[in-house]
């Protein structure tokens, strides 16, 4: 059955158009950043913060510049922290009217507390007493001022650090920011591109009918808000929570409930009212905590999309090595030789030249031989009705994974937050299981061949019905 493509309601018609443009302004003059960017402004429309993680002067900064000129009249706040760096630095100077009448309060203008996009560099430098703070600011969107809580009107924080140091309160922050994306130089083959980019050419901000407003995210929320998530794709949920179990990740229950928001704002954003399984591409960058454990995931998932774990390869290989087997046992098993009478032939001579015995056991009665096995049509029919029903389930398979590959071309041409090489991957999976299935129809086709070839009883005897060829089921999902 096809997925559910049908638009959620609510969502204003113009914005997936909207933020293809936006996207494209975004990006412009930003070498192999394409993905970080949209990733970046993915998070910011879930209102959910980003982590980049890589050395300087991988335009880290620039990207959270440009990303605060995507909403209108939002207020930017940036600061590098050090191991010096005082709260004054990020939550204002305290105010000296306040202390006057016995109250701890700060001047929050300007500062993090009033900001709506806030780019934090070297954000792990920080004392534990700045960090405690920015917790309740992150997940929150509160600052404890004084006596009292003020809102903040924060839509997205990017983070960014050299490495993420291992202590307590370093990983409760860690976990503020939804996605994780490692930040790396220009490739080799990206350089010459870098060099061609002229600096002094200012990137032109996106104009007002490309940026975003409250009332869109209002609309993007209530949206996100009516999209599914199909039973194929929380079953997927939950086999990938089992995979980083047992791989030692820990992923928190809240990071798991908000990874799930942030595939049904990027559903919501591009008109679909259900989230589809290759949204979960989107899931490394939000469960796994480093660039390395995040390849192997990708991986991973890559494999598992669109794939029935019935069907996975490793499991029809056993399956045909079961027939295979069985033909292999009847083709060897063996019958002993009767006469016209039914009666066992015995010879006490057809050996006498093979086997000597003092005591004359060479003259005693032997069995001449015996003969291969025979079969009647029951036996045969038996089993090659049992190959065709296989034969059947596999082609069936192999038609699913083709409308499969097709499924994901046409979200490739649609998507405005997929990575590439992630889809490639994930398509290049689905192409090598069906052939890898289609080399395992040639062997189950010849094994049936095997089947019908096995010598037969003579004409009139029908034979047995044997046993069915005992195999893994491909029942499962």
């Amino acid at each position: 059955m096809p997925p559910d493509r049908s638009p959620v309601p609510f969502l204003r018609e113009s914005l997936r158009d909207r933020l293809v443009s936006l996207i494209a302004t975004l990006e412009r003059g930003l070498v192999e950043r394409s993905h970080v960017v949209r990733l970046a402004l993915l998070a910011a429309l879930a209102g959910e913060h980003t982590l980049l993680v890589g050395p300087p002067g991988t335009a880290k900064s620039e990207l959270a510049r440009r990303l605060h000129l995507a909403f209108r009249n939002a207020r930017y706040f940036e600061r590098l922290l050090t191991r010096f760096s005082v709260p004054e630095e990020l939550f204002g100077p305290l105010s000296i009217q306040a202390l006057e009448q016995d109250r701890y309060e700060r001047h929050t203008a300007g500062f993090l507390p009033d900001a709506s996009i806030a780019f934090i560099d070297e954000v792990f430098k920080a004392n534990s007493a700045i960090l405690n703070a920015l917790l309740t600011l992150l997940n929150e969107r509160e600052f404890d001022n004084g006596a009292g809580r003020q809102r903040c009107p924060l839509i997205s924080a990017i983070g960014a650090t050299n490495e993420v140091p291992e202590d307590e309160v370093a990983e409760a922050f860690f976990d503020r920011f939804l996605l994780r994306v490692t930040v790396v130089p220009v490739s080799a083959e990206g350089f010459a591109e870098l060099l061609g980019c002229d600096p002094s050419r200012a990137w032109q901000a996106p104009d007002e009918r490309e940026a975003l407003d409250a009332a869109d995210l209002a609309a993007l929320d209530a949206a996100a808000g009516q999209v599914t998530l199909p039973a194929e794709v929380t079953a997927m949920f939950a086999e990938l929570r089992a995979h980083l179990a047992a791989a030692d990740v820990y992923v928190s229950d809240r990071r798991w409930v908000k990874a799930a928001r942030l595939l049904r704002i990027a559903a919501a954003s591009e008109g679909r009212g259900t989230v589809l399984l290759w949204d979960l591409m989107l899931l490394p960058w939000c469960t796994a905590p480093d660039a390395p454990r995040q390849a192997v995931l990708g991986d991973w998932v890559c494999a598992r999309l669109g794939v029935r774990e019935a069907f996975a390869p490793p499991r029809v290989t056993r399956i045909v090595e079961a027939f295979e087997a069985q033909l292999q046992a009847e083709r060897n098993a063996n019958d002993l030789d009767y006469d016209e009478s039914g009666r066992l032939r015995f010879s006490a001579g057809d050996l006498a030249d093979e086997i000597g015995d003092a005591k004359g056991g060479a003259q005693a009665l032997r069995l001449t031989h015996t003969r291969q096995r025979r079969y009647g049509p029951a036996h045969i029919g038996a089993r090659t009705r049992q190959i065709d029903e296989l034969v059947a389930r596999l082609d069936a398979y192999v038609a699913e994974l083709d409308a499969r590959r097709r499924d994901l071309a046409d979200y490739r041409a649609r998507s405005l937050w997929l990575d590439v090489g992630l889809a490639e991957r994930a398509d290049e999976s689905l192409a090598g299981t069906a052939r890898v299935l289609a080399d395992l129809r040639e062997r189950i086709v010849a094994a049936r061949a095997g089947f019908e070839g096995l010598p037969r009883l003579p004409a009139g005897e029908g034979g047995e019905v044997p046993a069915p060829v005992v195999h893994e089921p491909l029942s499962a999902a």
